[in-house]
């Protein structure tokens, strides 16, 4: 054999020691997937907060401390409460909560359950604290829906007696079809439930809970906040307003919901304007705080980059 030739062959090929293997480069997708969502979560604050996002500040804001203390405590919820869940299931660290804070966010601005897959993403990154994540995932977001879907039902026969002889014949119509939409859409799942859930009942049924108490824990905090920003209402009223505005963003077939909402509780608390600006003033401050955590968020990434 020719070994000149041989030799002026492998002389001319591409190093091989250089290329990756394809589980290498498959296994980058995470990150991947996880970059891009957190782009698109800044690209999209960017255009909520350039396009008349922040108008609810140019209201005046409420004096009380204990307002502001009560928004904090309301907005930090569900990201606190989804770290309860997974900590118990995976043994998360603290470091978890600004994933969870950015699977909230990405919920909320992108489109919906679009936080579900970066927090996939992120938690496919650490497989040695979770082998198949996708199980659990899944299984949480599933029971959060369902426990809304309890929580809603709950309210809508506490509230009926009251609350539907505000509403015209048309909204009563959107009412009821909503209800038979949100039972259709949560009974597949209590029928085939052991071919549907991956953990074990205990869990499951662990899980509902705690999703239960997050849903009644931030309509508990949201009618302080109110109660704090328009003092002349009690509080006591502010927590049926609270169960009304679960009750409205629940129903799935209910239009311009922030819209209706502030219609109904302006009618039975004769302030609709002032409770029109709170609404606007909450969403304002929903969306500085997911902004000033994009931003401290991307600005810890790049220095614990730098550093390494």
């Amino acid at each position: 054999m020719n070994t000149s030739a041989v030799e002026a062959s492998l002389g001319s090929a591409p190093d091989l020691a250089g290329l990756e293997p394809v589980e290498k480069i498959t296994r980058r997708w995470p990150m991947l997937l996880g970059g891009a969502l957190t782009l698109l979560m800044i690209g999209a604050l960017a255009h909520e907060l350039f396009d008349s996002g922040l108008a609810g500040l140019s209201r005046r804001l409420p004096t009380s401390p204990f307002f502001y203390l009560a928004f904090a405590l309301y907005y930090l919820g569900p990201p606190t409460f989804d770290y309860v869940i997974f900590k118990r299931l995976w043994n998360i660290p603290l470091a978890g909560m600004a994933a969870l804070h950015k699977k909230r966010i990405s919920n909320e601005v992108l489109v919906g359950y679009s936080g579900e897959a970066y927090f996939y993403a992120w938690a496919r990154q650490r497989t040695q604290m979770v082998a198949a994540p996708f199980g659990a995932v899944k299984d949480v977001t599933i029971l959060s829906a369902i426990a809304g879907n309890a929580v809603t039902l709950a309210m809508i026969l506490l509230a009926a007696p009251f609350g539907m002889g505000l509403l015209t014949h048309v909204q009563q119509n959107w009412v009821w079809g909503s209800i038979a939409i949100i039972v259709a859409t949560s009974l597949p799942f209590m029928i085939f439930s052991r071919r549907v859930f991956s953990l074990p009942r205990g869990t499951l049924w662990w899980i509902f809970g705690v999703h239960c108490a997050r849903i009644l824990t931030g309509s508990t905090l949201i009618a302080i906040a109110w109660h704090f920003a328009l003092p002349q209402v009690s509080v006591g009223f502010w927590l049926l307003m609270a169960a009304g505005r679960l009750l409205v963003w629940r129903l799935p077939l209910v239009p311009n919901k922030e819209v209706a909402f502030a219609t109904i509780a302006g009618v039975v608390i004769g302030q609709g304007e002032a409770l029109s600006e709170l609404m606007a003033l909450i969403a304002a401050l929903t969306l500085l705080a997911h902004v000033a955590l994009i931003a401290g968020f991307s600005a810890h990434a790049l220095i614990t980059r730098n550093k390494q």
